[in-house]
């Protein structure tokens, strides 16, 4: 049963999320995003999911990383697995699609709507189980990309479907506006998100 005031997660795929965003035309402003969800009931936990490479000395997602983990969000990583592609070019891959399921169906008990901010297909499975456990699920990506960045399947399945460049006012700032680095926060302040 879902009270006025409900019980809300994130889950962030965070590499399919970032190619959305990108695709729409702007970037992800993570405060306003936890501004913007967290006001649509009480927040119980904002994950966020990447796959890291080991061996770099620097990883330009470092900074947002650390960003998000100081400012209220569950971060989780793995590393990255490196091969090489057909045409010689070293490629990595980082899937996160387990771990992103075990911990939303760890937290489904808990929780009486889940924000998916993802388009990928695999995850209709876990819509549906999540469902079974009378859980709320909106997915957020985008169908006005060419191609769409949200799958058919997935959309069908959830309970509501947020198209991200709907959110663009409320969650993004232009790419051109993208910082070099991200200001830092002190927890508690009246800038920092506590989630």
């Amino acid at each position: 049963m879902t009270s006025a005031f409900p019980k809300i997660a994130i889950f962030i795929d965070g590499a399919n999320f970032y190619s959305t965003a990108k695709t729409c035309g702007f970037d992800i402003d993570y405060r306003k995003l936890l501004k913007e969800f967290g006001g649509r009931g009480q927040l119980i936990r904002a994950y966020y999911y990447t796959a890291l490479a080991e061996d770099q000395e620097y990883s330009s997602l470092r900074p947002l990383i650390d960003w998000l983990d100081y400012n209220g969000f569950t971060i989780v990583t793995k590393p990255s697995k490196e091969y090489v592609d057909s045409a010689g070019r070293r490629k990595f891959k980082g899937n996160m699609d387990v771990e992103l399921t075990i911990d939303a169906l760890a937290i489904a008990e808990r929780a009486d709507h889940i924000y998916l901010f993802s388009g990928d297909g695999d995850f209709r499975a876990l819509v549906e189980a999540l469902q079974r456990r009378g859980v709320r699920v909106t997915v957020v990506s985008s169908v006005q990309t060419q191609p769409s960045m949200a799958a058919d399947e997935l959309r069908r399945q959830a309970d509501e479907f947020l198209d991200l460049t709907d959110l663009a006012a409320k969650i993004g700032r232009p790419q051109a506006e993208r910082p070099d680095r991200l200001p830092r926060f002190v927890r508690g302040s009246d800038e920092s998100i506590d989630v």
